[in-house]
């Protein structure tokens, strides 16, 4: 076990409030951080007697906490740029190039579907991110779902089943035949996957049909998240607060009744600022739901279609700059907030005995992360090791 000294660090946001400034940021300057190979050890000032097996001068750059992305669909093959190129010619989006992936992907092998998706989650790790979930939604079969969760899981340990993205066109006209092959899939891949996830929404499932799978996952032993709200007034936050997911995600559209009813549970709204920039859809305001007390989190949404997106630094600044986020939300949002998202308390923070899970910036501030969008902030990110 290697003992590490960061000493002379220019800010170090710890998202712990008992360190620090106090503040829910746990933000202290001229500081260091002392971790071993798994977890952090200790948080104090630079000016402490330090020793360690190796001490690493920061020279008064930034430390903030490995970003936490809690939405991904990281594992497909194939692109749709050219769907991207028709929005931002005036075309809405309404979810129909699903099939466009679900048919790369059923065609790609094992092999190079596992090379497209380390090859993404390299450039996530690039840019600070340290935990990501991945889902799986891009074969809609048994045996395909099957094969995609597992490919997550050599990627992450939160894994989410995502079989209930959209209804495949070959069940247009049964609709009730799908469902029962989803809760087969919720069957095939209990133990594989810690999540279930249900895309309940205009042109994907109901709000009866998402309840009666969460439903069947919840009984089946996964944790529950869900897509919802994202093209319209659907229902689907007030089925995920109902439900007690973890998570609902997209948000675009959230009523009065939705934000005081996330703002009473435990249910995290994750923002999802690439599909709207992606989609040319309006952003939903950050600040009506961290205004209302609801938790907020901040994620890629990495996927082929409507936010091809592997940059946390991007969507934190767009949570700032269209989102009416501080930057301080929006990077607690990045990393506790994602945490939170994924029910985590090992990660998202740098307390002692959080994992040793940081990011080293190449500027002496965080909030250089919103205030300099595109330039490469991120100089180092460092992981600790998983058992």
């Amino acid at each position: 076990m290697t003992i590490r000294v960061l000493t002379n660090i220019g800010e170090l946001t710890t998202n712990d409030p008992s360190l620090g400034d106090g503040s829910v940021m746990g933000r202290l300057h001229n500081a260091a951080l002392i971790v071993d190979d798994e977890r952090v050890l200790w948080v104090g000032p630079a000016s402490a007697s330090l020793t360690g097996d190796e001490v690493i001068d920061l020279e008064g750059a930034a430390v903030v906490p490995g970003f936490v992305d809690s939405h991904t669909h990281l594992v497909f093959a194939g692109e749709r740029s050219d769907e991207f190129e028709a929005r931002m010619n005036g075309e809405r989006y309404d979810g129909g190039g699903i099939a466009r992936t679900r048919r790369s992907t059923q065609a790609a092998s094992e092999s190079e579907l596992r090379r497209l998706s380390e090859k993404r989650l390299r450039e996530l790790r690039a840019g600070g991110v340290t935990t990501v979930e991945i889902k799986s939604g891009y074969e809609l079969t048994v045996e395909g779902e099957y094969r995609l969760v597992g490919l997550a899981g050599e990627l992450s340990e939160e894994v989410t089943l995502l079989g209930a993205h959209v209804v495949p066109a070959e069940f247009t006209d049964a609709r009730g035949d799908y469902v029962a092959q989803v809760k087969e899939m919720i069957v095939a891949n209990v133990g594989r996957a810690r999540w279930f996830d249900v895309f309940c929404d205009q042109g994907a499932f109901s709000v009866d049909e998402a309840r009666e799978l969460l439903t069947a996952a919840k009984n089946a032993g996964y944790e529950l998240r869900l897509h919802g709200n994202q093209l319209g007034h659907t229902g689907g936050i007030a089925l995920a607060v109902e439900m007690d997911c973890a998570s609902v995600d997209h948000c675009t559209y959230a009523s009065d009744d939705d934000l005081r009813a996330l703002a009473s549970s435990q249910t995290v709204a994750t923002l999802l600022p690439g599909a709207e920039f992606s989609t040319r859809s309006p952003y939903p305001s950050g600040r009506r739901f961290l205004d209302a007390g609801v938790t907020v989190a901040l994620a890629t949404d990495c996927n082929p279609g409507t936010s091809y997106v592997t940059s946390m630094s991007l969507m934190i600044a767009l949570a700032v700059r269209d989102m009416f986020m501080t930057p301080d939300e929006a990077l607690f949002a990045a990393t506790k907030g994602g945490a939170l998202a994924l029910r985590r308390s090992d990660v998202g923070h740098l307390g002692v005995g959080a994992r040793a899970d940081y990011v080293v910036l190449d500027a002496p501030r965080a909030a250089h992360l919103a205030y300099r969008p595109g330039a490469p902030v991120v100089a180092r990110t460092h992981r600790a090791l998983r058992q």
